[in-house]
Parts: structure tokens; sequence; C-alpha cells
């Protein structure tokens, strides 16, 4: 078997491309500065260069994929925590829908025998965004939901999709908060805890979903090996709780106090439209993947909040 990892170098690229290879798979990594990140890329992978934004190397990226078992696009600039300005933006947006596009348009200029037989492509939950009043699952109408992550999230499965036409499968992960051991927004999140500064974002009231790295590359590999999961799934834990819950859960894991609440109008104003990151409410099911009989190795909030900082439980 042979997957083509788009993204291999970063957080659930790495995670993901050491699991493959773990278990006998062929992977190639593409990377857009193969030079300086090949020392993130596990052992054993190819690592290769490619240019989504030069519609010249459609030729050779196609070569690349040709029989190829699988493709999987990671690749995306992080959403945080740099500004949004309009040059940020623009990066956001091609890293994902840009890079979507290139790599369907590579397996268009392939035969029908050549092609790979799915496209398992990164997506969001943000189009979730106020959807809460009943858990989200992937049969929500996201269609109404306004903003900049909302519609980057409906633009980037739309141009994964493209793929559908060409006979390929394609699955839309679309990934909420991931907690892991090393890397990520984690960090960020639990230092004002850290600094005993820790406490609800607003009123504290919006849903966080999230979900554990470790089940986050089982949810890859299911959509990579099951031919029956086809469309969009939610990579979420079946968990989502309120805000002001996961920073007492926080607290209490790190050993610190949860008592200083940040009014949501000071976030606005200081972070603008990115504070829509830590006041948005997103309340997420993975409805497909639970029907599937798909088993989360890390389902409950505190447990996978312990192992991604390293703090077991009590005893």
């Amino acid at each position: 078997m042979r997957v083509v990892v788009a993204g291999g170098s970063g957080l659930i690229g790495r995670a993901l491309v050491a699991s493959l290879i773990g278990d006998g798979v062929s992977v190639d990594v593409l990377s857009r500065d193969p030079g300086s990140r090949g020392r993130h890329v596990p052992g054993g992978a190819r690592l290769l260069g490619w240019d989504p934004s030069d519609s010249a190397t459609v030729p050779e990226l196609a070569r690349t994929l040709a029989g190829a078992d699988a493709v999987v696009n990671v690749s995306g600039v992080p959403v945080g925590p740099w500004p949004w300005t309009p040059w940020r933006r623009r990066a956001i947006v091609a890293s994902r829908v840009g890079t979507n596009g290139r790599l369907v348009e590579a397996m268009a200029s392939l035969g029908p025998d050549e092609r790979p037989r799915a496209f398992v492509a990164a997506a969001g939950t943000d189009a979730y965004t106020g959807l809460d009043t009943e858990p989200a699952t992937e049969a929500t109408d996201v269609s109404g939901t306004v903003g900049f992550l909302e519609g980057l999230s409906r633009d980037w499965e739309a141009a994964a999709e493209r793929a559908r036409p060409l006979g390929i499968r394609v699955v839309p992960v679309r990934t909420s908060f991931v907690l892991a051991r090393k890397g990520g927004l984690l960090p960020l999140l639990a230092l004002p805890v850290r600094l005993g500064l820790g406490g609800r974002y607003g009123s504290g009231e919006q849903w966080f979903s999230w979900i554990h790295l470790d089940d986050l590359v089982a949810v890859y590999r299911r959509a990579i090996d099951d031919t029956t999961i086809d469309g969009p799934v939610n990579a979420a834990s079946p968990d989502p709780r309120r805000q002001r819950e996961v920073a007492r859960v926080l607290a209490r894991v790190l050993h610190r106090p949860s008592w200083l609440p940040v009014p949501g109008w000071l976030l606005r104003l200081v972070l603008r439209g990115e504070a829509t990151l830590l006041l948005g409410s997103r309340r997420v099911m993975p409805a497909r993947l639970l029907a599937a009989g798909f088993r989360f190795s890390h389902p409950d909030l505190e447990g996978a909040l312990r192992d991604a900082l390293g703090r077991p439980a009590p005893r």
C-alpha cells in the first residue's frame, strides 16, 4: 500500500506518517520546504518537494500521485495565534483551498486506472459555529453560518469534493481542537492556567469540541482504509463541554486555580475576528464515526487532557 501525504511535517502529518510507516505502509510526503522540514518527517518516508502555487508543477505532482492507494492533505497555515492581517488570511485560504485544488488538478490529469482510490482531506468544524441548540452532526445544514472561518470551511471542503466526479472516494475530516502531547494550541490554552490566571472566556457558555491526537490519527487511518467511509466525518470526541467546564477541568489537571474570567468584550477588542476561536460555540458530535463502530481511545475530556499534558490521574 502507498499513501501520499501533503503536509506530513506538521503536527497531524507527523503523527499520521509515523503510524502508517509503523504498519509497513509506503509513504511519500509532499513538502513546500523539504530542506528545513525534512528533519520533522519520520524516518522511512520519502520526502518530495512541491509548490502548490505553481501550476507548472502539476505534471510532476501527477506522477507522484499516480498509482497511490490514497492521497491525504493535512496542509494548512495555523489559524492562530498570529493576527488575521489581509496577507495572513490569504495565506490561510491558499494553504487549504489552494492545496486541495492543486492536488485535484493533478489527479484529474491522470487516467482513470492511475488515479488514487481515496482523497482524505483535512477540514474544519467552524461552519458549525452557533449551531449548538442540538449537537451538530455531518447532516447539519451549515450553509447559513457567517464568518471568515465558516466560509473557509465550506470552500475547503468544496475544493476537495471536486475529486469525486473523477471516481475518487472523498473524505473531508472535520477536525475540532486537537489535544496533543507536543505542539498544537494546547500549550497556549494551558499557559494562563499554569500561571494561575485561568478562567472562563466571556460567558463560558459556549461549547468546546475537541479530539485527542491519537484518536485523530485513528480517524485518518479509518478513512484511508474503510471504503464505506465516504463524505465528511466529524473528528471530535463524543464529549463536548461548555468552555467554563473546560477551564475547570484544565485547572484541576494542572493543580491550579480557575478563578479569573476574561470578558468577551476584551477578547473581541484585542483579538478582533480571531476572538471566535475562544468565544465561538461549536457543539460537534461524531455521528458517522460512532455509527461505523469507531472506538475512541480518549473519549472523555479529563482523561485526554491528562494524557496530553503528562499529568496522570491521582491514585
